[in-house]
């Protein structure tokens, strides 16, 4: 009994020390960042041999507290060549991961020397992602061959098991009137030699179709960093109209929330490089960096958390509901097109 009364006592200790650091971690995350105070000595500049006082020359820019050359420096000038070591990369990484939404608060309200800017940062860890998964994945194929992709719709349509397939070669190289072998049994098809449109029982499989869908794929995959770019400019405007009557700011501009959307794209972005780099092929690092936005947004507007993911919710529904809008008009006119003008 006293054996039990001394863990249960350690365990409260235990668990009280936990608080505490829980809730000093949550006073962290909503102070802003602060600037450290300008030193009060008197310095010479080396580059322009100007007399100031302050951390950095107010003729040329140059540090004040320069020192003798190091490893350090060598690696924080290799930084700043890709634009890395100044305006707080490393900051605005740890600041992103524990107090996103906060930061991005501090970033429009003003404070932007103290975090890197939000769109070069964008093309830099897409870059990167991109540079990371190519690494760990090297026999990743990344152009599927075009006739494999549809023998292998032409077996889904047919309801082939996954274990019993045609040949695609055979398919590939079918004549204007021949039959395949499928599980076995021989098939009659025909093809129109002037479309490259094939039926087969009566199921009808246009070729063209499946190229254009392939120029498509492979120019997402090609152009990874506009295809994102365009995607995140493209969800913002749904999610704006959700966002914009919010508690923290109140008078919200839609350039602001385009910035906010992009921090939190290079939130995702971050967390998906970590995972890939040290977890490659573990789906869940997605879900985890899809949880981490919608805490972003939540600390970001001041909604609880089951109001942002609803937000988050609607805005999908309303622009799957645009698009399938949007695919239908110009479906529409396709058809229009081709039956009354053609």
């Amino acid at each position: 009994m006293l054996r039990f009364s001394f863990l249960l006592a350690i365990f409260a200790v235990v668990m009280d020390q936990i608080k505490e650091k829980y809730e000093q971690f949550k006073a962290w995350q909503i102070k802003p960042h602060e600037v450290g105070q300008l030193t009060a000595d008197k310095h010479e500049c080396a580059t322009c041999h100007t007399e100031f006082h302050g951390n950095y020359c107010p003729r040329c820019g140059q540090k004040s507290t320069i020192g003798r050359y190091s490893f350090k420096t060598a690696f924080m000038t290799f930084l700043d060549v890709w634009g890395l070591g100044n305006r707080g990369m490393f900051r605005t990484i740890r600041d992103l991961l524990f107090r996103p939404g906060y930061m991005i608060r501090d970033y429009l309200s003003g404070m932007q020397m103290a975090y890197f800017p939000p769109f070069k940062m964008f093309f830099l860890v897409i870059a990167f992602l991109v540079l990371v998964n190519s690494g760990f994945n090297i026999k990743m194929q990344i152009i599927e061959n075009y006739k494999e992709k549809v023998a292998r719709d032409f077996n889904k349509s047919l309801k082939i098991d996954d274990d019993e397939k045609t040949d695609a070669k055979t398919f590939n190289e079918v004549g204007i009137n021949d039959t395949i072998n499928v599980n076995g049994k021989p098939v009659a098809i025909s093809k129109d030699e002037n479309s490259g449109k094939i039926n087969i029982n009566q199921k009808v499989f246009d070729l063209k179709s499946y190229k254009y869908i392939e120029y498509l794929i492979n120019w997402v995959k090609d152009n990874k960093t506009i295809s994102q770019f365009l995607i995140v400019l493209i969800l913002s405007l749904p999610m704006y109209l959700f966002f914009r009557h919010n508690k923290m700011i109140p008078d919200l501009r839609y350039s602001e929330f385009f910035v906010s959307i992009v921090y939190i794209t290079n939130l995702i972005t971050i967390i998906q490089i970590i995972g890939n780099f040290f977890l490659p092929g573990n789906g869940w690092i997605d879900d985890l960096a899809y949880i981490l936005a919608v805490i972003a947004l939540k600390q970001l507007y001041g909604y609880s958390f089951k109001r942002t993911l609803l937000k988050v919710i609607g805005a999908f529904v309303l622009l799957g509901i645009a698009v399938i809008a949007i695919a239908c008009i110009i479906g529409g006119l396709a058809y229009l097109y081709v039956e009354y003008i053609l």
